[in-house]
């Protein structure tokens, strides 16, 4: 209970007499142990596999997160299996009142979010989306507005996906026009490698790739394809690509695997990514960065690994007192950024080992700074956040 008066009051209270320097004490020693105000527990269903580099990114972003924060942290993975989401679900509405997790983060991956919440709340257990929030209609239909149909679902945190698409799809065309690539009727050709046709995610980087495509009035997709996030299929399908369009030189991919992929079938062809053909990706992967560094990769955008410990700092000021609400339920934030040779080699510097424990989460608390009026949720934020390793 201390704990919410603290938040509450802005930390700060009037003590009269010869407690004042006791309870001051007391105060500084919470502030200084978060574990300490907060007993919150949370669990994480992870979509993605236990060793794909996006997920097992975001997933130590979290710790992190979790430990600066002083909240307990169970990561589930569903291996990339929709079905394995509700079933992981189940697991934890099944468990005893003690055992269960007072807040779940989910990702809409799939379109399974509706039911696992369902699920979730029936049980008592809060739950908050992250990364991937409700965007089709019917899935609206199905469960509401947050805190409404399901009053355990407190809202969801996305990055602004699109932006991602948009800032890598700008930036390949712009090495197309610099490199005069042309056809005789002046328009560049473009291939894109898509994720997958139903996650929002995936709708929305497309959206952005396509307003960049429209902004230059030159371009021209030939063809788009789903390669379904992996890189095997990226690099079947773009074998086939390249025979049927061979005028394209243009490669958009919607991650950095697909990227890899499609990089891979340009090489058996004789052919030299970033000098004959220009290729963008998603994501920050040791092997991204270093192919952006090497000129391989020509366009590369990311940084939205970290919705999900944004998300936390989100859930953490709630449950001290200080919803979020104010700020909207569903929220959208820009947290990618279109990466350079010296920020990659930043990145690695800071965080290459997936290690993000030297930034201070409880910065970005509002309970923790209660004279914040927003949160100030973006990869730069990040980047400026650690201390770079000598």
């Amino acid at each position: 209970m201390l704990s919410r008066n603290v938040a509450r009051t802005g930390v700060v209270e009037v003590v009269m007499g010869g407690y004042r320097l006791l309870h001051q004490l007391v105060l500084c020693l919470l502030l200084a142990m978060p574990a300490c105000v907060s007993a919150m527990t949370v669990a994480f269903i992870n979509p993605g596999k236990s060793d794909e580099i996006f997920w097992l990114t975001a997933s130590h972003s979290m710790s992190a997160a979790a430990h600066s924060l002083g909240i307990r942290l169970e990561v589930l993975y569903a291996q990339r299996d929709h079905l394995q989401v509700v079933q992981l679900a189940r697991q934890l509405a099944a468990r005893t009142p003690l055992q269960r997790p007072e807040y779940v983060i989910l990702s809409n991956d799939y379109g399974v979010a509706a039911e696992a919440i369902r699920i979730l709340d029936g049980a008592g257990i809060k739950t908050f989306l992250a990364f991937s929030g409700i965007r089709d209609p019917q899935e609206r239909q199905r469960i509401g507005l947050p805190r409404t149909k399901y009053p355990g679902w407190l809202g969801s945190l996305e990055p602004l996906t699109a932006e991602s698409g948009y800032l890598t799809a700008r930036a390949l065309i712009a090495r197309g026009n610099a490199e005069h690539w042309q056809d005789p009727e002046g328009r560049l050709h473009l291939l894109v490698i898509a994720g997958d046709r139903s996650t929002t995610t995936s709708l929305k980087r497309n959206e952005g790739m396509r307003r960049a495509v429209v902004e230059a009035g030159n371009v021209v997709i030939d063809q788009e394809i789903y390669g379904e996030w992996a890189r095997a299929k990226a690099e079947e399908q773009s074998q086939w690509l390249y025979q049927r369009y061979p005028q394209a030189r243009l490669i958009w991919s919607g991650n950095d695997l697909m990227a890899f992929g499609a990089m891979n079938s340009w090489r058996l062809r004789g052919g030299k990514p970033g000098v004959d053909a220009h290729f963008s990706a998603i994501n920050t992967s040791d092997e991204a960065l270093t192919a952006l560094q090497s000129g391989s990769i020509s366009a590369l955008a990311g940084g939205h690994f970290i919705a999900g410990a944004f998300a936390l700092v989100m859930l953490y000021d709630y449950h001290n007192g200080k919803d979020f609400s104010q700020e909207g339920l569903e929220q959208e934030r820009s947290m990618s950024i279109l990466f350079s040779r010296d920020d990659a080699r930043r990145f690695k510097q800071l965080f290459g080992d997936l290690d993000f424990d030297r930034v201070d989460f409880r910065k970005f608390s509002r309970v923790l700074h209660p004279a914040s009026t927003d949160y100030t949720f973006n990869f730069r934020a990040l980047l400026s956040a650690g201390k770079e390793r000598k």
